[in-house]
């Protein structure tokens, strides 16, 4: 019945047959992240319990939105599951990049140094830093930038984050994920150590996280290891698919209400900002999120072996501990990318008739190709896949509501290069 439901969709026999051998391989590694979705799935429960959510959450507010019950309950789940003293979580947070840049400028004044410990940031990032000169970047307004390079092998270069934090140090960034780079993504337990290492040589820097893509994929979060900011995108784990918008930052208390005065007005900070029609969806999202966040595991892993057995490098190997739900493969050539990208459009429930191609994104130095057939514009924990066409011509997927879809979209990838020639089974 699969084989023949894969048929009709274009999957061949060898294909299919290719896919179910590396399917059968991963059970105890599905067993392990299914054990993992429990434990999270309980720290959100216990978290929505603890804080008395009631139907009275799920209505909008309008206008200012003074006295938003669902908002500041939201906000109290999130401090909780993220084991904070506080959280901003608000629909007037449009993307991750926003997220960062809002958690950066409201705690950075001119003057301040920034400094990243974990290399270059995600490339829209270099514009708010003003590493590209952009309107209104951080460099504007007199704010100076560092950057600590990992080491060839991946990791935290302390020699080099010691001699670069100095007395202007305001803010030192943590990137979890890989970006659009070939590095490995950086384990919590590690990011909780180099935490300490910064808090150990200069106690009054603060640290910020960058934690997309990572949500619920461990047991414990930047947070937990004493990060002041952690911060990320609904429209990735968090948002379990459902929410159509938003972003968090969870921390200290000071640096909440610092955020919370620059995304609204000075005197107003988190009293205001109306949650409108969206706070069931926010509050079933997380709700959703760690088993969501499993299935796009799953489809992690399983790209992971399935490529590694065709020969192409993959980052992070097939075998090793997951630390976000972003796979890279690296074709080395531009046709790869595309065809991976078009074989991934083509299994999405949305937009699956188009063609991606690539473009001039927005942020982006290259062209980037992007698939993804959302039912949320841009939402990468739905199934997704986009890179930037330059050398080494690396793809990075992501997401998938289920398993079973990410598993589609998968095979259905290695179908578009089975057909090109550009792979053999």
């Amino acid at each position: 019945m699969l084989q023949s439901m894969y048929g009709a969709m274009g999957i061949s026999r060898e294909v299919f047959a290719f896919g179910a051998e590396i399917e059968k391989e991963q059970k105890d590694r599905f067993d392990q992240i299914d054990r993992m979705a429990e434990v999270n799935q309980l720290k959100v429960l216990m978290a929505m319990q603890k804080n008395r959510i009631s139907a009275e959450h799920f209505n909008g507010s309008t206008g200012y939105g003074y006295n938003d019950a669902g908002r500041d309950g939201l906000e109290d789940v999130y401090a909780d599951v993220f084991h904070t003293q506080a959280a901003l979580v608000r629909p007037q947070i449009t993307c991750g990049t926003h997220a960062l840049s809002l958690a950066l400028s409201a705690n950075l004044r001119p003057g301040d140094e920034l400094v990243s410990i974990s290399g270059k940031p995600y490339d829209t990032l270099e514009e708010v830093i003003g590493i590209r000169p952009s309107r209104g970047s951080l460099a504007e307004y007199g704010v100076t930038y560092a950057q600590v390079d990992l080491t060839p092998e991946g990791h935290f270069d302390y020699d080099a984050i010691r001699a670069a934090i100095g007395p202007k140090t305001r803010i030192a960034a943590i990137q979890r994920s890989k970006g659009y780079l070939t590095r490995p993504s950086l384990p919590v337990e590690e990011i909780g150590e180099a935490i300490a290492f910064v808090k150990s040589i200069a106690p009054e820097v603060l640290v910020m996280v960058d934690n997309c893509y990572g949500e619920f994929v461990c047991e414990k979060e930047p947070s937990d290891y004493g990060a002041d900011m952690t911060v990320g995108s609904l429209i990735k784990n968090p948002g379990g698919g459902l929410a159509p918008i938003g972003g968090y930052i969870a921390g200290t208390k000071e640096c909440i209400e610092n955020c919370a005065v620059r995304l609204t007005s000075p005197g107003l900070g988190r009293e205001v900002g109306a949650s409108l029609d969206v706070m069931r969806s926010l509050y079933q999202g997380l709700f959703l999120a760690p088993t969501v966040t499993a299935g796009a595991l799953k489809g992690a892993v399983f790209a992971a072996n399935l490529y590694e057995r065709l020969g192409f490098k993959v980052i992070p190997d097939g075998r090793a501990p997951r630390t976000d739900i972003i796979q890279a493969v690296e074709f080395g050539f531009p046709e790869g990318v595309i065809a991976f990208c078009e074989g991934i459009q083509a299994a999405a429930p949305v937009d699956s008739y188009v063609t991606p191609e690539p473009w001039a994104m927005p942020g982006y130095d290259s062209d980037v190709i992007m698939a993804a057939g959302a039912f949320v514009q841009g939402a990468s924990i739905e199934l997704s896949a986009d890179g930037p066409m330059k050398p080494p011509y690396a793809v990075y997927f992501q997401g998938g509501l289920t398993w079973q879809h990410a598993k589609a979209g998968i095979l259905m990838s290695l179908q578009r290069l089975y057909e090109k020639g550009l792979v053999k089974l």
